[in-house]
């Protein structure tokens, strides 16, 4: 089955968005904390994949975080515990070709940023194996294009995706405006305003968007997970944290129905 096609035509701001991906690299990761583990699923075309689980205890609310490049999981590890503390099942994971090694782990296949996608998908399938049927993802860089493709496929039932700096296209992974108007989705798009072509493609996929959804460009030159270590950290944390409250609540609705 074909990936889904977002094709905003902006060869200029696509490069730029590439090469600030590229050399966004912050400070050195923390380690795991004890109470996370690691684990392995599997994605499509039997690629395995690596990861790590922050636990929460009675969590039936799960959050996947996606990585940007240069980096691997290990650059969520600070907030996966920051996510456990508040009470959401949290997973890492590493994207197919990512191999750090150590605690940060190491995922089999060759990077192809084009079937990122299928890794969220994977992620997403995993965490719910493990007891939590209610999932958001949330995306650095090219992790949060590969997190809106996949919660644009019709089986994701994805309730809430937030992106941190995310390009409108990289490396074959783009996002095509019909599909972002009818994603049902709630969607958040976070940019520094200094990092240009990051918060232009966040303010141009919020304008393409239908509710419920919103843009925060914040005064800062971060790009992805450095946003949260870098001084608008505190803020952004902030944002994500009721953001989740308001699409991706601890306690399941009252229907039970997915979020």
């Amino acid at each position: 089955m074909s990936a889904p096609r977002f094709r905003l035509v902006r060869a200029a701001a696509t490069i730029a968005a590439a090469a600030v991906a590229l050399s966004a690299c912050g400070p050195s990761s923390p380690p795991p904390s004890p109470g996370s583990r690691p684990v392995s699923f599997t994605s499509s075309g039997g690629v395995e994949l690596e990861g790590r689980l922050f636990e929460a205890e009675g969590a039936t609310a799960g959050v996947v975080l996606a990585h940007m490049r240069p980096a691997d999981q290990s650059s969520w590890f600070g907030y996966a515990d920051t996510l456990a503390d508040e009470g959401y099942r949290t997973l890492t994971f590493n994207f197919r070709g990512y191999c750090p090694g150590g605690d940060a782990g190491c995922s089999a296949g060759e990077a192809e940023v084009s079937s990122l996608w299928r890794d969220v998908e994977a992620a997403v399938r995993y965490l719910r194996s493990v007891g939590a049927p209610r999932v958001a993802v949330i995306g650095a860089s090219m992790g949060g294009t590969a997190a809106l493709v996949a919660a644009s496929r019709p089986t994701a039932r994805i309730g809430a995706v937030a992106t941190l700096s995310a390009p409108t296209s990289i490396d074959g992974l783009d996002v095509m405006p019909e599909v972002l108007a009818s994603m049902p989705s709630a969607k958040l798009f976070v940019a520094g305003n200094a990092d240009v072509a990051a918060a232009t493609d966040a303010q141009r996929m919020y304008d393409l968007s239908t509710p419920p959804k919103r843009v925060e460009i914040l005064p800062s030159e971060d790009h992805g997970t450095d946003l949260l270590d870098g001084n608008q950290g505190p803020n952004l944390r902030g944002v994500l944290s009721s953001w989740l409250a308001r699409f991706l609540p601890l306690q399941a609705p009252a229907r039970g129905e997915d979020a």
